[in-house]
């Protein structure tokens, strides 16, 4: 049985499937997703198969990870969101967890990222009850950068990723409001 985390008006937000891999691969074989995360694209399902079993793996050794976004109305694959256990030292931080989402440009512009970041927020502090989640975004992604500031999330300070200029959010249990 699929698991579902999250449910928003719009959005199921349940554990990302094998049978992901075409949505997966469409997400992340696209230049535009990538602009801002290294211009790394996948070049093959193969990729992606690797890429849903570590996230897999992730529920089984940290109990979380990225979740699929899946609209209600037509049951399709949107992108993913959610939180990830970060275990490889990232300004300067190791075992934390970071709020992600990513999604595929027919849904850019409809609130479908802060929608689903914001369930995962709840899930975070209420059913995990976390004590902080962080979140790093390229400098010159406006769009990203604004939706982690709407989450409530705060500006700590830039740091550089892979040579690449990052801002540094954080937000705590108690900062959190929804």
């Amino acid at each position: 049985m699929t698991k579902v985390f999250a449910e928003t008006p719009r959005l199921i937000l349940r554990e990302i499937l094998p049978s992901d891999v075409d949505g997966m691969f469409e997400l992340d074989s696209d230049p535009a997703v990538h602009r801002y995360l290294g211009n790394k694209t996948v070049t093959s399902k193969e990729e992606i198969i690797q890429v849903i079993q570590y996230i897999r793996q992730q529920y089984t050794d940290h109990g979380i990870g990225r979740w699929a976004i899946i609209d209600k109305n037509s049951q399709e694959f949107m992108g993913w969101t959610g939180l990830k256990f970060v275990t490889e030292p990232t300004n300067n931080h190791q075992n934390y967890y970071d709020i992600g989402y990513r999604l595929i440009p027919k849904y850019w512009g409809k609130g479908i990222a802060t929608e689903s970041a914001m369930a995962s927020l709840d899930y975070a502090f209420k059913e995990l009850q976390l004590k902080e989640v962080y979140s790093a975004a390229n400098m010159e992604n406006l769009v990203s950068n604004k939706i982690l500031r709407r989450l409530g999330m705060q500006f700590i300070e830039t740091f550089y990723y892979h040579e690449i200029a990052c801002n540094w959010y954080k937000i705590g249990m108690h900062e959190y409001q929804r």
